[in-house]
């Protein structure tokens, strides 16, 4: 695959498979979105010719605004009340995990947290259809939403871009990357899980109103 991969670069066809499974990625999580962009850039660094640093950005723009657009889509399906969306997560063993870590990130609709979700499995159709179906406003959504598509765009053709450059087009080079992508996963959700436990009791007393005498 790496090899095709590497003589579609040069043609449309490798952006269109990219933008195409990143935006259905929101939908279907199963899509091998992450792998597949890592692989295309991985094939890009290691062509060799003048135009590989042009087609590696292009190909990381591609998916950022893929990610994006994605996300707005999943967003304003379920704001109009897109129960289909949501009786999937239901039925996914999957998504229903993902929702159960994501706890934060679902009930604040919104922040940094956003970002984080992005890395970790499902966090992206769970966050979108919780601010969507949660009526949170788009101008409080779609700035994390671009932010989380870009940084995570960026680290994944990072990834595939170094590893073409360390070990070649190679499986080798592409399954290190996508074991470094899978481990900014892990971390994701460790940050998150630390978020969603509760204040220890002297700070919640810390910051109870006193009651005057």
């Amino acid at each position: 695959m790496i090899d095709q991969l590497g003589a579609l670069l040069s043609s449309p066809w490798v952006y269109a498979l990219v933008t195409l499974s990143i935006m259905l990625d929101v939908f279907l999580p199963v899509l091998p979105s992450g792998v597949l962009l890592i692989a295309a850039a991985t094939a890009g660094s290691a062509a060799g010719h003048a135009f590989a640093v042009f087609e590696i950005l292009m190909l990381m723009l591609c998916a950022a605004a893929a990610s994006c657009l994605g996300d707005f889509v999943a967003y304003r399906l379920a704001r109009r009340g897109g129960r289909w969306l949501e009786l999937r997560i239901e039925r996914s063993r999957r998504l229903s995990v993902a929702k159960r870590q994501l706890g934060t990130v679902v009930s604040h609709g919104g922040g940094p947290l956003v970002v984080l979700a992005r890395f970790a499995p499902g966090g992206r159709s769970i966050v979108s259809v919780a601010a969507g179906a949660g009526q949170r406003r788009l101008g409080d959504f779609l700035p994390w939403s671009a932010l989380a598509g870009v940084t995570w765009a960026a680290y994944s053709v990072g990834l595939g871009y170094l590893g073409g450059q360390w070990l070649g087009a190679s499986w080798l080079a592409t399954a290190l990357s996508c074991a470094a992508l899978v481990a900014a996963g892990v971390f994701a959700l460790r940050v998150i899980r630390h978020q969603r436990r509760p204040a220890p009791a002297t700070a919640v007393a810390a910051i109870e109103p006193r009651t005057t005498q």
